[in-house]
């Protein structure tokens, strides 16, 4: 199999979750045309017409895009180990998690990621204020259900840890130092165990240490691109 995919995207995060701890062999590509690149997508668009990542392709060249999807996919083709709770309440808190991490504490930061490539000029303080209160916002919902026993849900690494993790890198790491805003997890004393909690995780770990890479790379690739423009 092929997982098409990008480290600095926090949704290719929760496949390669299950990927890492099932042990799968999966081949990893990055495709062209994504974050700071110039590149177009190219022949990426024939895989995913829908042009986004990540997306799965079978050894028999069948291609699945969003990462749900393909975390729902690999669980019923890979059973063991299950990374779903056995109860289905417990199912249920893990999607709903997921589901916080992408409908909300996403769209919150997408002003900031858009604020970020513009001129500091535009950025004024109200602006990251209201931006940031936003975030701030959604990790409260976040803390409203998050486990309270080192992982997020059913006493064990689950799916969810894939949603939250690379969401925490950059509520927690990356605007407090791109925009000067306080840490975001203070008065949330559950949501700030559980990140202290899935550092120390293996699995989570790497997830973690990569997504920090990519958001360096991709600055980085930003900064020069902009340098180049002046």
């Amino acid at each position: 199999m092929k997982l098409y995919q990008t480290y600095a995207s926090p949704f290719p995060t929760r496949v390669r979750l299950l990927i890492y701890a099932k042990g799968l062999d999966v081949e990893i590509i990055e495709p062209p045309g994504f974050h700071a690149s110039t590149e177009a997508k190219g022949d990426y668009l024939r895989i995913n017409p829908i042009g986004r990542v990540p997306t799965l392709v079978l050894d028999d060249g069948r291609a699945l895009p969003e990462s749900e999807v393909i975390c729902e996919y690999l669980e019923d083709a890979f059973p063991e180990p299950s990374l779903r709770p056995a109860d289905p309440w417990g199912r249920a808190r893990m999607r709903l998690l997921a589901r916080i991490c992408d409908f909300y504490v996403v769209m919150a930061m997408v002003p900031l990621f858009n604020l970020s490539a513009r001129s500091r000029r535009h950025w004024t303080p109200e602006v990251v204020e209201g931006a940031a209160a936003k975030v701030a916002e959604a990790l409260g919902w976040l803390e409203a259900y998050i486990g309270e026993d080192g992982f997020a849900v059913g006493g064990a690494l689950s799916q969810a840890g894939g949603a939250i993790a690379p969401q925490l890198v950059l509520a927690a790491e990356w605007i407090p130092a791109a925009f000067g805003t306080p840490d975001p997890l203070l008065g949330l004393p559950k949501l700030s165990a559980y990140w202290r909690a899935i550092q120390a995780n293996p699995i989570c770990a790497r997830l973690i240490a990569e997504t920090r890479e990519a958001i360096a790379g991709v600055a980085a690739q930003a900064k020069a691109q902009a340098e180049a423009r002046a």
